[in-house]
């Protein structure tokens, strides 16, 4: 811990110019994506979720990206987990991508939405068959005596659903985030990074560059 104030990268991977860039900030974000997976980025579609409660209290966990549809960011939870309870409060999120690899960081605002229950069921449907049990299993965010319990449980419902199709929970499902502001920051030498943000006003992408 007391080498903590001499760790240090230098960022000499890429550049981020108003050229490379464009003008839609979705596209920028399919194509860093796509270059993330090429560069073999260790689950590229993690992302940080920050919500906040009606108290103002921020909160922030790690989730998975698992589609890019109607230009809206999605990803699946319980409903009644800590960032569900947040969600039902304060629909305000925001969404983070790093990929050190690329020396690369994304910045997501927007307003959260849950998505139509037949499209959280089709993805349900494709989800390995322990991670279907685990949903059941799990009602996340809430105490539990100690895993055995969990596992205990877990067993329980394996047999009972054997060789039957797994419901998918009514307390689970996904959300939807409508971004207005996407930020993309690369790493430069001497920490004079790029970053250059759009800003949505009503049906049009706003550009500027920001000072790192």
């Amino acid at each position: 811990m007391n080498d903590l104030a001499h760790m240090r990268t230098n960022y000499v991977r890429s550049v981020l110019s108003e050229e490379t860039a464009g003008f839609d900030p979705l596209a920028l974000f399919s194509l860093w994506f796509s270059e993330a997976k090429e560069e073999g980025e260790l689950e590229p579609n993690a992302m940080s979720l920050s919500t906040v409660n009606k108290d103002g209290k921020p909160s922030v966990r790690i989730v998975l990206l698992k589609g890019l549809i109607r230009n809206e960011f999605q990803f699946f939870t319980n409903y009644s987990s800590h960032k569900g309870k947040d969600i039902e409060q304060n629909r305000n999120v925001a969404l983070t991508f790093f990929w050190p690899k690329m020396e690369r960081q994304i910045r997501i605002e927007g307003t959260v939405t849950k998505i139509p229950k037949e499209e959280s069921e089709a993805y349900f449907k494709i989800r390995p068959r322990e991670s279907q049990l685990g949903a059941l299993t799990s009602n996340q965010s809430s105490v539990v005596v100690s895993r055995e319990e969990l596992e205990t449980k877990f067993q329980t419902l394996e047999k009972e659903w054997e060789g039957k199709e797994i419901p998918m929970p009514e307390s689970w499902g996904g959300y939807s985030v409508s971004p207005n502001k996407i930020e993309f920051w690369q790493g430069r030498a001497g920490r004079l990074h790029d970053r250059i943000v759009f800003e949505r006003k009503n049906e049009n992408w706003i550009r500027s560059r920001l000072s790192p």
